[in-house]
């Protein structure tokens, strides 16, 4: 990425809040956002959703107490998403994962994210020897999973968090990576199999409060503190168990950010009162935020029904072997304008899983940084069958 660093970001901000503005505008940034992009593809191509999908060796990264019902006993997965693809070639995002369901209870399961912004040459002048950079971001989390009945486990999560994207001076100071750490608490439930009329099926529900955890800094100064992506997620879906051979799997995911609302700015506001309001907003308590981000949007409760993040996904499998997927995500225009369809496949061949998704930007005048980029993952399901039911 032989670029100037700062006017890329801006382009990449751009391309997620760029509209036409007949609302105010007050989307809300976090620091490491890449955490809640889709790492694996299945999940990817359903709508970027897995809280109450069936399990995967990817479940990590949407509900870890999933694992509480695998029938496999150890799997491991790789993902790999290309970024930003029609502007640089090397802009990527990978993650691997493994779990182990220990016993008939309980597994432990943990994953490593690495998201690297490529080669950014640093210039005052054109004329100037370059200095280049690697800027990187990384997540290492491990979660522990219990089944406390039949139909219902839960899940605890401890991640690490280290963010290298400081732009280091000419003596090379001030260049240190921030560092972090966040939790997460997860609930499943997975109904048993009912017979209706003409086929049979299985209700699903999830949820989960992610990444609870400090503000995340860049320098000794908590005036430039950030939020990390505090975030409530809720879902559930419904498996059409046709015969035998056909599935079909029908799922919807709600989730928000419990980060604060951007104040409201009046356009004459002096930049005395630009500057309180800003610290106002900058020294919110992480974790006081929690609960003040419900009801914090200055439009009130309008504003913050459009803090909600929906997505709607279906899965079709034949014979355990085949699948084809397609969802939809939606973000409202006044927070992001994140809207598009995707769709995607998976083949299954003994242990072995391979999946594939594609995204296209429903948003109009709005280019997604994933537009045109193919997602891949691949997955072994470790051991034999081991703990069917209960």
């Amino acid at each position: 990425m032989k670029k100037i660093f700062l006017p890329l970001i801006a382009c990449f901000l751009l391309t997620q809040t760029t509209f036409s503005q007949t609302e105010p505008v007050r989307p809300i940034t976090t620091a490491v956002p890449f955490l809640s992009i889709a790492a694996d593809a299945r999940s990817s191509a359903i709508g970027d959703q897995g809280i109450a999908t069936p399990v995967d060796a990817f479940s990590q990264q949407w509900n870890p107490a999933k694992f509480a019902f695998s029938e496999t006993k150890q799997g491991v997965g790789f993902g790999y998403t290309p970024y930003l693809r029609e502007l640089v070639d090397d802009i990527n995002l990978g993650t691997l994962t493994y779990y182990n369901r220990i016993n008939e209870r309980s597994s432990f399961s943990g994953s490593l994210r690495y998201f690297g912004l490529g080669g950014v040459e640093l210039r005052q002048t054109a004329d100037q020897v370059a200095r280049e950079v690697e800027p990187n971001e990384l997540a290492v989390d491990v979660s522990y999973a219990l089944r406390l009945s039949e139909n219902f486990s839960m899940a605890v999560t401890g991640r690490y968090l280290r963010s290298d994207l400081r732009i280091p001076s000419e003596g090379g100071q001030d260049a240190s990576a921030a560092n972090s750490f966040a939790a997460d608490i997860h609930a499943f439930y997975r109904g048993p199999v009912k017979a209706y009329q003409d086929f049979a099926g299985r209700w699903r529900a999830g949820a989960a409060i992610t990444n609870i955890g400090p503000k995340i800094s860049y320098s000794n100064s908590t005036e430039q503190d950030n939020f990390i992506p505090t975030t409530f997620k809720i879902g559930g879906g419904f498996d059409f168990i046709l015969d035998d051979a056909n599935r079909i799997g029908v799922y919807l995911e709600a989730n928000k950010l419990l980060v604060p609302t951007p104040p409201d700015i009046p356009e004459d506001a002096t930049n005395q009162e630009r500057n309180e309001l800003a610290e106002e907003y900058r020294s919110q308590s992480q974790f006081g935020a929690i609960f003040s981000s419900w009801n914090d949007a200055p439009d009130g409760l309008s504003e913050e029904f459009k803090e909600v993040i929906w997505s709607l996904g279906a899965e079709y499998w034949y014979e355990d072997s085949f699948a084809i997927r397609a969802g939809y995500f939606y973000e409202a225009p006044e927070k992001g304008f994140r809207q598009y369809a995707t769709f995607g496949f998976g083949f299954k061949y003994t242990s072995v899983i391979i999946d594939a998704s594609y995204l296209f930007s429903t948003a109009q005048g709005v280019t997604n940084p994933l537009e045109g980029t193919l997602r891949f993952s691949i997955s072994f399901n470790i051991g034999e069958k081991a703990y069917v039911e209960f």
